[in-house]
């Protein structure tokens, strides 16, 4: 799915807004952002929950925030290894606000999509509740405390002080969206719309829609439930109406069913969303109203054959992902997740697993548009510790499991990108029958909330302890999910070939791909990273770097690898050995750091093509044919400084071209950016890379010098990067040193309307400028 599909998606979700407002003469459901001019402090402060609490010496900031993200690095830390060497703590939040007089008598929530960690929250001095789960999103009924037409007091304490509590960076604070509901007492209930698909085909399907209606008013009510079905283009399909009496502080389940003619349906290539228009009439009031969106698709997993969607056959290509964005820690503003996920997309990636915890709702809204499959993962652990994250969720697991799994499903089920749900990553906890029942728990509990969707986890060397393929763990799991190890999976299998498999974690190397290419009943595999992340590596390290692209979103050779085995559009790339006659990693450049000892390199080309022929300056170094072993192409080339150029042939035809030339002294800095208009919004931020070359434009990869950026107009800068895995500079700064030539720096605005404009500049070199427009939201 192209850019201009996204954007012209997010414009038919104004005309859905729009289509509802126009139809609700006064609003059933106010709905606003709850994310300005909070007051904050990164300590533990006593009677900081009490609504008279003085916040003088507070900072005034907006969530969402992630304060652990700002630093600074320390070997000592306690978050250590797992969380990157950034500091843990306990911070307060305080948000002032009021309620219109008006709204006395209705309902008043507080949604939040999530805090890390351990979060407790008060209204007025009254304690609502807690939540260990830092990625599970939560809702509090604030009516009952709350002062109409008066100042009201939110209070939120976030304790990430008992470390080690996760294998990897994990962030602080109110880190994603907040928002204010309020709402008459018979609304629609949280995620009580739950849409569902069957009898699909390109022909027809059926919608059902099971809507739950609460009603928190002291007397019964009849009403009309009135769901409307739009289409992609947010054109109406049907309407249907059922009338129903909701007794006093009761709920009720409201089942409806579409025929859709020639439905257009859900896949990787045509990501079609259609909407739920849903109002709850009384008379021709509107008592509530709200909108879903939903795929028509249809999913299967087969034990002789894998996945398969809507009927066809197909691998699922897949990458775990962390939660982190990078420069911006855990706080990640939608159009940064939007540009990594295009870009995995280009590289023929079609699926995400969410290691090892849900992410934030917009992630999902993502892939439901881009159309990526999602394994959508519970938790990392069960009862039983893991190293560098002993003070996990280990902790609160007994206590919590059925409450967080009940949200996350609930949340998440109308995603039509989600197709299987994961229970557990390598858990530690005994296998063995005494203890089946911790997974069935989990597995029923997610069947009764969605029937649509398979269960699996990430299993942790199952021939080894309980040995799950032979004590009939593996027989419960919907899908017997295998981090690793790809041969016991297929021995698994071919031993029992009822069993249903799919490769849950999986390295990079060639023969795991083999695995997933060769084996038809293995359904797919998820490679682990697609993207760099912070946490889980050793000082002087602070970030993982496991994925085929780099934190600052710069494809790593193996990224190009991957697309040569995934990616069905014509591709080739050029890679040589860093060092002399093949030692070192791979890099894409012709300009070795030395060129007096740099004599013979080893170039390995990667190409889904049919033919690959390599050039030295115009000179043809032979062509090679594709090896059916999915192979490089390789050669031995003694170096010249010039033009390496590859290209690709199909048919004797050229279908792909790549060369790289030799740089020469750093000169100027180049800017570029994903985003040429912002929104004073959080969700929109622009990267901004700025790139070393010389003066005819090269790249020059061996420079490292500090590039510094300065910013004019109504924007500022949130952050910078490199990408490098051992630097601990601040990100939130305004300069960064240039890794391989390259730096970036993430833009947002401040205000709407006017240019902002970015220079980057290094010493002896021309600066660099970009100019970025602001538009009103």
């Amino acid at each position: 799915m192209n850019l201009n599909l996204f954007n012209s998606l997010l414009a038919v979700c104004l005309f859905i807004s729009t289509y509802i407002s126009a139809q609700t003469a006064e609003y059933a459901r106010k709905t606003v952002s709850f994310e300005d001019n909070w007051m904050f402090i990164k300590q533990d402060v006593s009677g900081a929950e009490k609504a008279d609490f003085k916040t003088d010496t507070w900072t005034t900031l907006n969530v969402p925030h992630d304060w652990s993200i700002e630093g600074p690095y320390d070997r000592s830390n306690t978050t250590g290894r797992g969380g990157g060497y950034l500091p843990g703590g306990i911070g307060w939040y305080r948000k002032s606000f009021k309620i219109p007089a008006e709204d006395a008598g209705k309902k008043v929530f507080i949604e939040f999509d999530g805090i890390m960690a351990n979060s407790d929250v008060w209204i007025n001095g009254k304690h609502l509740g807690k939540r260990p789960n830092g990625y599970v999103g939560f809702r509090y009924d604030l009516t009952p405390h709350i002062n109409p037409g008066k100042e009201n007091v939110i209070a939120v304490k976030a304790d990430n002080s008992v470390q080690p509590a996760s294998r990897w960076y994990t962030g602080a604070g109110i880190y994603r969206h907040v928002r204010l509901i309020t709402s008459n007492p018979l609304h629609v209930a949280q995620w009580g719309v739950f849409i569902t698909t069957k009898d699909v085909s390109d022909k027809a399907a059926t919608v059902n829609v099971k809507t739950t209606i609460s009603n928190e008013a002291s007397s019964s009510q009849q009403i009309v439930l009135q769901t409307t079905l739009l289409d992609p283009d947010g054109k109406t399909v049907k309407t249907l109406e059922t009338k129903q009496t909701v007794p006093a502080r009761k709920s009720a389940d409201i089942n409806q069913s579409f025929s859709v003619s020639k439905p257009l349906l859900w896949d990787v290539k045509n990501a079609h969303l259609y909407r739920i228009a849903t109002k709850i009439l009384s008379g021709k009031t509107v008592l509530d109203d709200e909108i879903n969106s939903f795929g028509i698709r249809d999913i299967r997993f087969d034990a002789a054959t894998g996945f398969h969607l809507n009927g066809q056959n197909l691998k699922i290509k897949g990458v775990c992902l962390h939660h982190d964005g990078g420069s911006v820690g855990a706080a990640v503003p939608a159009s940064i997740w939007k540009k990594r996920l295009v870009s995995l997309k280009e590289l023929g990636v079609n699926g995400i697993r969410t290691a090892h915890n849900p992410m934030a709702p917009e992630f999902y809204d993502l892939c439901d548009q881009l159309g990526l499959l999602v394994m959508d993962e519970t938790f990392d652990t069960w009862r039983a510790k893991k190293g560098n994250g002993e003070n996990g969720y280990n902790l609160y697991f007994d206590k919590w499991w059925e409450a967080d799994t009940r949200d996350i499903i609930m949340r998440d089920r109308n995603h039509p990108s989600v197709i299987i749900y994961s229970v557990g990553n390598e858990i530690r906890d005994d296998l063995s029958p005494a203890n089946f029942k911790t997974f069935t728990d989990q597995r029923d509990l997610i069947h009764k909330l969605d029937g649509t969707r398979p269960v699996t986890m990430a299993l942790f060397r199952p021939n080894s302890g309980a040995k799950v393929y032979e004590n009939g763990f593996a027989e419960l799991m919907d899908v017997v999910g295998q981090n690793y190890r790809e041969s016991e999976l297929v021995a698994a299998h071919e031993s029992k070939p009822g069993l249903k498999v799919i490769g849950t974690e999986n390295g990079h190397l060639q023969d795991a791909w083999l695995v997933l290419r060769d084996k038809p009943y293995m359904a797919g595999q998820f490679l682990w990273t697609g993207i760099d992340y912070f946490g889980e590596a050793d000082w002087p390290s602070i970030g993982n770097g496991a994925g085929i692209i780099d934190r600052a979103g710069t494809i790593k050779p193996r990224g190009y690898q991957r697309q040569s085995w995934w990616s069905d559009k014509p591709m080739v790339h050029i890679t040589r050995s860093a060092g002399n006659a093949g030692s070192g990693q791979g890099v894409s450049d012709w300009t070795p750091a030395d060129v007096d000892t740099y004599d013979e390199a080893r170039v390995q080309v990667y190409s889904n093509c049919e033919e690959v022929e390599l050039f030295l300056n115009g000179k043809s170094l032979g062509a090679k044919p594709l090896a059916a072993n999915a192979s490089p192409f390789s050669w031995n080339v003694t170096f010249a400084p010039g033009t390496l150029k590859a290209v690709a042939r199909n048919k004797g035809k050229v279908v792909a071209e790549h060369e790289l030339k030799t740089a020469g002294k750093p000169a100027k800095i180049i800017l570029t950016t994903d985003q040429p208009q912002l929104k004073n919004n959080f969700d929109e931020a622009a990267i901004v890379s700025a790139v070393i070359v010389d003066e005819n434009g090269i790249p020059c990869p061996n420079t490292d010098d500090v590039i510094t950026f300065k910013i004019s107009g109504p924007g500022f800068i949130n952050s910078v990067d490199n990408g490098l895995l051992q630097s601990t500079e601040l990100y939130k700064g305004t300069e960064r040193r240039a890794n391989r030539g390259k730096a970036m720096a993430v833009i947002q605005a401040k205000s709407s309307g006017g240019e902002i404009v970015v220079l980057a500049e290094s010493q002896g070199m021309t600066s660099g400028t970009i100019s970025i427009d602001t538009v009103l939201p």
